[in-house]
């Protein structure tokens, strides 16, 4: 493509885009054509009359939006030239944007079912910044050919000379077992009561929730209240993990991970709605391997980019382009990740340092209030209004005390931080759990927080601040010491101005000892170094960079 200023040099979207919004109006006026058809004829008017005004009305919607869309067509064209992407369109509002070829980071297509029908895609010319989607261009639609070339030429790169390629090709294929992992995910239980919701409002939409309540309390009338209760919570579990492994089937169904020339990581997945993620190597600051709960009681990870540019857009529909693959083995999930990050270890593997027992006491403290004060305030109303609420303050401290502390267990064991080549990693969570590799020359401050208990105890939370990703990536209740040290270990020098050297003429007292934490120096520009107290003050914070 050329970049004159000629009208030839101009593109218009793919004509067949009207085609697919007239199947999609016709598909949203059968819907509402048999409610609208059961209102008109519940009254007194006939029943070729009441077609003849849902006819009409299918007639105007369908024609009216199909006229709209070509109105759309034909006010919209877009050029590539050799240093700037062009985007004019609107009729009465005319929109002009145009962005830098140069900055662009990424070009994903989408295609849902009907659009994979016709040829057709969606392009989203991204890059990577966050100014309310003046960053991005979106072309709806035009041809799957179109949208193939347009996503080689704006990101291809020259591979430089020395560049590395035998980490190039496909990093990971789906493995259908993957399966396995999906009805134990959380989406499982959300599915399962969105599904119980549904029968309730569509039976409300007919007129029917009643009959369909009274045939669920004939089925289960000779069974006790408990029982019914546990009875429905296991059919809207089932329900939810046959969901679960539906939309599991549909949103990685062909997934393949592979690096092109140049550097750019490409995920394509999805059986009925296609999509394809681009991103650009150099945008990536590390990866984070998620394990939640349920999936890390299997052995199981899934592996997320660590990148600029990636956060959701306010309207969420791209939240999930930092997902470079589902939830697989641990083992695999961690070759994964080093493939993408060129390493030839894991960095998500390295052996971390433990936190000391004072992080371990905050949590198990946190865990009992969670379970018992709810239970001491109904325990103190039952006392006041009615022997009721005692019963249900006992279960609850028998039921969500021992469950709370097993969880705060689970949380101290998964804390941990350390330092694995170019990257520093941060392990926590245990509903769930991350594992964050980031490279150290990503990091651009450091935040220090202790709270008046954190000093108590001896210990502090650091959060490494990056322009990736979350933005901040925190290591939890680390010991003064030792925290300190990483940090400057990890990033040599940030640290360094709020870091006291401890020389012979003027000996600083060093924090005291933390139980369970082992002794650690860390060294400096300026030698070794010792923590500054904080100010007395509920929380002290430091920045740098």
């Amino acid at each position: 493509m050329s970049g004159g200023g000629q009208d030839e040099d101009w593109r218009r979207l793919e004509p067949r885009t009207m085609l697919a919004a007239a199947l999609v109006l016709c598909g949203v006026a059968g819907g509402a054509a048999l409610p609208a058809f059961l209102s008109l004829t519940s009254g007194s008017r006939p029943v070729w009359q009441a077609v003849a005004w849902v006819l009409a009305g299918a007639v105007l919607l369908v024609g009216g939006g199909t006229a709209a869309d070509w109105i759309r067509l034909r006010r919209t064209r877009y050029r590539v030239g050799p240093e700037r992407v062009d985007l004019h369109t609107g009729l009465l509002v005319v929109t002009r944007r145009s962005l830098a070829r140069e900055r662009v980071r990424s070009v994903d297509l989408t295609a849902n079912p009907l659009e994979r029908l016709l040829g057709l895609v969606k392009v989203r010319i991204g890059t990577g910044e966050h100014t309310d989607g003046e960053s991005t261009l979106e072309l709806d639609l035009v041809a799957r050919a179109e949208g193939e070339h347009l996503r080689r030429v704006l990101l291809s790169r020259p591979v430089g000379a020395g560049e590395d390629t035998a980490h190039d090709g496909v990093l990971a294929s789906l493995d259908p077992r993957w399966i396995r992992y999906a009805p134990v995910s959380f989406v499982a239980p959300l599915l399962g009561g969105a599904a119980a919701g549904a029968v309730l409002q569509v039976s409300d939409w007919f007129g029917a929730q009643a009959e369909v309540l009274h045939w669920i309390g004939d089925r289960f009338e000779d069974v006790s209240l408990l029982w019914t209760i546990v009875d429905l919570a296991l059919l809207a579990t089932a329900a939810g993990m046959i969901g679960a492994l539906g939309l599991w089937t549909e949103m990685w169904a062909g997934y393949r991970l592979e690096r092109e020339p140049g550097g750019t990581l490409r995920v394509r997945r999805g059986l009925l709605t296609a999509r394809s993620v681009s991103l650009e190597e150099r945008r990536l600051r590390g990866v984070e391997l998620v394990e939640p709960l349920g999936v890390r009681l299997f052995r199981a990870a899934r592996v997320d980019a660590v990148a600029t540019g990636l956060a959701q857009d306010d309207d969420d529909r791209h939240g999930d382009l930092k997902n470079l693959m589902p939830a697989a083995p641990r083992a695999v999930a961690d070759r994964v990740a080093a493939r993408v990050l060129r390493e030839p270890e894991p960095p998500t593997a390295a052996p971390l340092t433990a936190h000391p027992r004072a992080a371990r006491t905050r949590r198990l403290r946190w865990a009992l209030a969670a379970g018992l004060g709810p239970a001491a305030v109904l325990a103190a109303l039952g006392a006041w209004l009615t022997p009721v609420l005692l019963y249900v303050a006992g279960g609850l401290a028998v039921l969500v005390t021992p469950l709370a502390l097993c969880l705060a267990l689970d949380a101290y064991r998964g804390l941990g931080h350390g330092v694995s080549g170019p990257y520093l990693i941060t392990r926590s969570g245990t509903v769930r759990r991350s594992t964050v590799a980031l490279q150290r020359a990503g990091v651009i401050g450091w935040t220090v927080k202790q709270s008046w208990f954190q000093r108590r105890a001896g210990v502090l939370t650091l959060s490494a601040t990056t322009a990736a990703g979350d933005g901040a990536y925190t290591v939890y209740d680390a010991g003064e010491r030792e925290g300190l040290a990483f940090a400057a270990e990890a990033v040599p020098g940030l640290l360094t101005p709020f870091l006291e050297p401890a020389g012979p003429a003027e000996p600083v007292e060093a924090a005291g000892p933390v139980e369970g934490a082992q002794p650690v120096e860390a060294t400096g520009p300026a030698g070794p170094v010792e923590p500054v107290r904080p100010p007395e003050t509920p929380e002290a914070r430091s920045t740098s960079g």
